[in-house]
């Protein structure tokens, strides 16, 4: 069958293999699926980041030491800010503060400040959580370093709140060269963001689902995948299946029953 923007009614038929559009981790429930299931589970990057050297950087006329307050979305951001820094000799004062996100990204900061609390505020999962301290130093400098798809959610609060903001594009989220995978069909394919949808597409124009199951993280990720004609199988998370590998196992449990 061809792509459906219809859902039909699942048949539940046995999966064998699933590629999953992410680096290969040391441990992951993944594994405890391969196992149980007897699957075949491949992992294949669907995109990569590139770095924005310094000298195409200085074209865009920012000076990181100029701001006050640098917000952080990702780990990426991160390392390409302090990287950005370092090429272009320039040193962050030490009353600089950090907005992040996430306290896992505030923790990974640690890497290359030395960490208080005074200068560094971080968010339980977006940037709403730091809607105190926004307001708080609302007439301080911000920087946004962003890669090329830009940071739509967190732009669009700032600008809410009134407060003014500077994006700088530190480093690029590209499609994966997938040419080898051609001729290699899996019975599920895994994603977990449009930009893997992008990916797949930017490889293969002609892709027909068939009948490749498909498996979509998030709701920005179903939308790319729907505006693509294609029919999500699997969706994540949801309140039965707040992960990935317990959505897929759901789905296993009626495609691949254990005897």
């Amino acid at each position: 069958m061809s792509a459906n923007t219809k859902a039909k009614e699942e048949t539940y038929k046995k999966v064998k293999t699933i590629l999953v559009s992410q680096p290969k981790p040391e441990r992951s429930p993944y594994y405890e699926l391969e196992k149980k299931y007897d699957l075949q589970i491949d992992w294949r990057p669907f995109i990569h980041v590139e770095p924005v050297s310094a000298k195409e950087f200085r074209k865009f006329r920012i000076r990181p030491d100029e701001y006050t307050v640098i917000i952080f979305t990702s780990k990426y951001a991160v390392d390409h800010f302090f990287r950005l820094c370092d090429e272009m000799r320039i040193k962050m004062s030490q009353e600089t503060k950090y907005f992040c996100v996430t306290e896992a990204i505030a923790n990974y900061l640690q890497k290359f400040i030395v960490y208080r609390k005074r200068k560094v505020f971080a968010g339980a999962k977006s940037i709403e959580d730091l809607t105190s301290a926004l307001k708080k130093h609302r007439n301080e400098k911000f920087l946004l370093p962003c890669n090329n798809l830009g940071s739509q959610e967190v732009t669009s609060y700032l600008k809410t709140l009134g407060i003014p903001y500077q994006d700088a594009l530190m480093y690029r989220t590209v499609s994966s060269d997938l040419s080898d995978l051609s001729d290699v069909t899996y019975d599920m394919l895994v994603f977990f963001s449009p930009q893997g949808i992008e990916s797949l597409f930017d490889n293969f124009p002609n892709f027909k689902q068939n009948e490749t199951r498909i498996a979509v993280f998030g709701n920005s990720t179903l939308k790319a995948l729907e505006e693509k004609g294609l029919t999500p199988n699997i969706k994540a998370p949801t309140p039965e299946a707040p992960s990935m590998t317990m959505a897929l196992e759901l789905y296993l449990q009626k495609s691949n029953p254990l005897t």
